[in-house]
């Protein structure tokens, strides 16, 4: 059986899809195929989901999987309402235009354009609804047991990779003050201003206080605070920044933009965090959801009352 994409990623599929040749007029049947705890699914339902499967899929689903697409999405529903996880017309057109948006069309445009391949905006829709519902159910019920440990990921990494992570390090929080100096100055000035800098280290004993004096000294900038893990700070800035007090100024030192200096923020224990990490931990956390989501999902659609009319 064919799943749904969730809405997030219905964006590429569909503006690619609307590029295609037209497809023909969808025939208005009403015949009830399927009634799902009483709600019914007609060949119409089957006709418009298997338009947009293609447009969205490239690819042409038997019947039947479209049929059990849309009795996933009554289930779905259904347990939703079960739990007020119902979304209002209002979330779901607000859904539709921020698709439109992202395709750089008006929602308007959407719409003709879905038209114009035989598609209704409130099959789109419906599709909408299902997934919104679904992803917060599955999230909100089951947080705890979709939770990856860091410890796990960063085994992971290692298996992979053969590298030994350090799962623990430290956080950062610093701000960049740099004394300008401008191109060409003397040596004497260039002392002077280090003097300064020297002075500055003297009477800072905050970020507070550092924002306080350098916000309103001329010829001295103070950037906005930044926060880096060990992961991100080669070993020399690390020393730097371990040996320095908190809410202390690190030593001036001569750049191309003046002299810089860093006061330090704070200083925290933190799980490093690696591109390589991010990847396992999507990866990892992609694999619970699925298998817990169909687990959920097969409970049910047995436990559901589905009956077939004309198949």
């Amino acid at each position: 059986m064919t799943t749904p994409l969730p809405v997030f990623r219905l964006l590429l599929a569909i503006t690619a899809g609307l590029i295609l040749t037209g497809l023909p007029s969808p025939s208005r049947a009403q015949n009830i195929v399927v009634m799902v705890n009483g709600d019914p699914i007609t060949d119409f339902d089957i006709e418009q989901r298997s338009k947009l499967d293609q447009l969205t899929t490239q690819k042409t689903p038997s019947r039947q999987e479209v049929i059990n697409e849309l009795i996933d999405d009554k289930v779905k529903i259904k347990e939703g309402k079960k739990y007020g996880v119902d979304p209002s017309a209002s979330d779901i057109n607000q859904s539709f235009e921020g698709m439109a948006q992202r395709m750089r069309i008006t929602p308007d445009q959407l719409a003709k354009s879905l038209e114009s391949k035989g598609l209704r905006p409130e099959t789109l829709k419906s599709r909408m609804r299902s997934e919104m519902v679904w992803t917060s159910l599955v999230r909100g019920r089951f947080k705890e047991k979709l939770l990856v440990g860091e410890r796990d990921v960063a085994q992971a990494v290692q298996a992979q990779t053969g590298d030994k992570l350090q799962v623990e390090g430290t956080e950062y929080k610093m701000q960049p003050i740099v004394l300008i100096v401008p191109r060409g100055s003397s040596p004497s000035f260039l002392e002077t201003r280090k003097k300064e800098a020297e002075s500055y280290r003297a009477r800072v004993g905050s970020c507070e206080e550092a924002n306080s004096l350098f916000r309103s000294t001329p010829n001295v900038t103070i950037r906005d605070a930044v926060t880096k893990t060990t992961a991100e700070l080669p070993e020399v800035l690390r020393k730097v920044l371990d040996d320095t007090p908190i809410g202390h100024l690190t030593a001036p030192e001569l750049t191309k933009n003046g002299i810089e200096m860093v006061v330090l923020c704070s200083r925290k224990p933190t799980m490093i965090d690696t591109p390589k990490k991010r990847e396992v931990r999507e990866k990892m956390y992609q694999e619970k959801y699925e298998k817990t989501q169909k687990a959920y999902l097969d409970e049910l659609r047995k436990a559901a009352m589905i009956e077939y009319r004309n198949r």
